[in-house]
């Protein structure tokens, strides 16, 4: 490996040429605090769900009205960051952050309490937790367009890459930090206190020390492949103002979801998220089951945090070390990553104990991790520089739609029958990786000069 690899497979050690480090160790946070956030959270909600004397299925069903207004306005946000500039959003993002877990949590704590009913606690934890999915949709397309447009095309998907893995490693810290975050008094809503109080820190520091930004045109300068490919090398291939002309993001058309630029890399990141998302409502429950925690629900915070804990940190291992040690590609990665993920599964849908649980979620995570930076960065690199606010926009989502009614499913699937819940994960697995090899560009002509 010379000199040119081996810099660019450090995660963003001193930012990258337009991006200095400090504005990009501020996007991270912005991400992270909200990855953390929403993690520690589900660590926690089976355990409310079974103090509440509440279904499985109702728990997860109380996020299905958030992520469905997720999917709605985050191109929404993501068009209108090409008119008010992407700081603007990320502080919308935020607000929303803070409002849905503050008063998440105080309906929470009312319903732990007594002073509301199970289903009252419910209605009103769903309507709350909205305000994440119509305002803090807002966030995370206006982090991904502002690092890629001020990014070449090789710093882009190293960059990207970082903000991907700083949501590995919010996953890190939630389920690490929920346990030791529950106090006298709060109990299992000190979470939801904690995390807002911390991005209410985020989005001071964002408003003092990220500069206001309008929408730009295209830098112009030589780049080199990307990091992210599989033939990185440092020699000039073209310069970046020829990708979109000078064009204003704002002037561009509309971008459709049907463009065939996208589709494939969209339909990939609606199916395989909604694998993500299964695994993800069903583990909580999973250990609940497994270790026969239903008649101690509050011991069943430690045991999922762990477990979480080990599924993000396999995420990590895939964004910060597979990734660029073996210079995949986004195809590469998607595919790989979904083989992966369903060899998880197939382990954690057997595991009878918490450390063949833990080993199934961090190979399932570490599948995941490296589909969804593949699936993001393949979305960003089929599109102009100009259309990156769009393409930020439809990606996140694709993301929330995942979650409307895959985790409730996936848990309702596996209340009736484990195996046949683990068996439409195992499906929407292998239909990701033969709809990626026989539709996804190739990662050679992905990267190479337009």
């Amino acid at each position: 490996m010379n000199r040119a690899d081996l810099s660019t497979t450090v995660p963003a050690a001193s930012g990258t040429a337009t991006l200095p480090r400090g504005r990009l160790t501020l996007l991270f946070m912005v991400v992270l605090v909200t990855a953390a956030g929403n993690t520690a959270m589900q660590s926690v909600m089976p355990s409310i769900g079974t103090a509440l004397k509440v279904e499985d299925f109702w728990i997860s069903l109380a996020y299905t009205w958030s992520a469905l207004l997720w999917m709605t306005c985050a191109p929404m946000w993501a068009r209108r960051s090409d008119r008010r500039g992407r700081k603007a959003m990320m502080a919308i993002g935020l607000l929303g952050f803070i409002a849905s877990f503050s008063l998440c949590g105080l309906a929470l704590y009312l319903g732990l309490h007594g002073w509301l009913g199970s289903i009252a606690t419910l209605l009103v934890f769903a309507l709350f937790r909205s305000l994440y999915g119509g305002f803090g949709s807002a966030a995370p397309p206006a982090v991904q367009a502002y690092v890629a447009s001020r990014t070449s095309r090789a710093e882009r998907t190293q960059a990207l890459s970082l903000i991907s893995s700083s949501f590995g490693l919010g996953t890190v810290l939630g389920p690490a930090l929920a346990p030791l975050l529950i106090v006298p008094g709060l109990g299992l809503v000190s979470p939801f206190v904690a995390f807002a109080l911390i991005a209410v820190a985020v989005l001071v520091a964002l408003r003092l020390r990220l500069p206001d930004d309008s929408p730009a045109y295209a830098a112009k300068g030589d780049v080199i492949a990307a990091p992210f490919s599989a033939n990185s090398d440092s020699r000039p291939r073209q310069r970046e103002g020829a990708e979109d002309g000078g064009v204003l993001a704002a002037d561009v058309t509309k971008l459709s979801w049907r463009d065939e630029r996208l589709r494939p890399w969209l339909v990939a990141g609606l199916v395989g998220g909604h694998a993500q998302a299964a695994v993800m409502g069903i583990v909580g429950f999973l250990v609940l089951d497994r270790l026969g925690l239903r008649a101690d629900p509050g011991a069943g915070a430690g045991p999922t945090g762990l477990v979480l804990m080990a599924g993000a940190l396999a995420t990590l291992v895939a964004q910060w070390g597979l990734i660029p040690m073996l210079h995949l590609g986004p195809r590469a990665s998607c595919l790989w990553g979904m083989v992966m993920a369903a060899l998880g599964v197939a382990l954690l849908s057997v595991a009878a104990n918490l450390h063949a649980i833990t080993i199934g979620i961090a190979l399932s995570s570490l599948g995941f991790g490296l589909f969804r930076p593949g699936f993001t960065a393949g979305a960003s690199l089929a599109v102009s520089r100009a259309e990156q606010g769009q393409s930020a926009g439809i990606v996140a989502s694709v993301n929330g739609a995942a979650y409307i009614v895959a985790p409730a499913l996936g848990v309702w699937l596996y209340g009736h029958s484990p195996a046949i819940g683990f068996t439409a994960i195992e499906l929407l697995c292998l239909t990701v990786f033969i709809l990626g090899l026989r539709g996804m560009t190739q990662d050679e002509q992905l990267i190479a000069p337009r």
